[in-house]
């Protein structure tokens, strides 16, 4: 069963090498877990379960059941306070795939972050996750380890556009996205704002534009996002994002 659903979990990256790298695993012993010939140490499952966001029933249950669990308990705020409405967010209004985002720096005004995120769905939740840029966790004097850079959250729906709740995995604060849609020639931009949750008294600004471009579902069309992500100038913006980020007006 681990194996099975090892290989289920593994089938939203390009490839076992690049996972392998992200995990910290050497490769030869991922493909052993792969194929059910061996079983990883305590530690290394923990470290296996914190990477995908599942826990350890990985071992003995299907993991489309252990996500359906999960989704349950994850979806009963939402459902219970904002309605069955808000929990189901359509492909429609928000598709499966990669997106680009960019946005201002928090820290540093005349710098511009971009970077990218997927969005995936399981039943009714629609959920995000993505990775911080090296070059932004080494800002913020963090460690740049894959597993701290991680982060994901839940999208929900709102009234002309959608929500979504964020944080890196044990990170002490989060972000709060909203988004609309925009007309485009290919209808796949989103602008609005995202905020951090941190006092008044901290370093940089706490809200400021955000924009998504959505990139499609296949993983090379995300390649250039992926290797072009971290810290920008204006200039190095395309045209489109500095029209939607409008970074010569103050986000009020």
């Amino acid at each position: 069963m681990f194996g099975l659903n090892l290989r289920k979990l593994a089938e939203n990256f390009s490839s076992i090498a690049d996972l392998t790298r992200q995990l910290g695993i050497n490769r030869t012993q991922f493909n052993r877990y792969l194929a059910g010939e061996s079983f990883p140490r305590p530690d290394v499952l923990d470290r296996i379960c914190r990477f995908f966001d599942i826990d350890a029933r990985i071992l003995l249950e299907p993991v489309d059941d252990i996500r359906l669990s999960q989704e349950r308990s994850a979806n009963g705020v939402l459902t219970d306070f904002l309605g069955l409405q808000s929990a189901s967010v359509s492909e429609e209004l928000f598709p499966t795939g990669f997106y680009r985002f960019a946005r201002r720096s928090f820290i540093n005004p005349d710098d511009f972050v971009t970077g990218l995120l997927h969005i995936t769905r399981q039943g009714t939740q629609t959920s995000l996750r993505g990775y911080e840029t090296t070059a932004a966790m080494r800002t913020q004097e963090l460690p740049t380890h894959p597993q701290t850079r991680v982060f994901g959250g839940l999208v929900f729906r709102q009234e002309n556009g959608i929500a979504i709740f964020a944080a890196r995995r044990n990170a002490m604060t989060s972000s709060f996205n909203y988004l609309t849609r925009v007309a485009s020639f290919e209808n796949n931009f989103w602008v609005g704002y995202v905020t951090r949750t941190v006092g008044e008294d901290a370093v940089g600004t706490r809200a400021t534009r955000l924009v998504y471009d959505y990139l499609g579902t296949e993983f090379r069309s995300a390649l250039q996002a992926r290797r072009q992500a971290g810290f920008c100038k204006v200039d190095d913006l395309s045209p489109f994002q500095r029209r939607l980020l409008r970074p010569d007006e103050p986000f009020a």
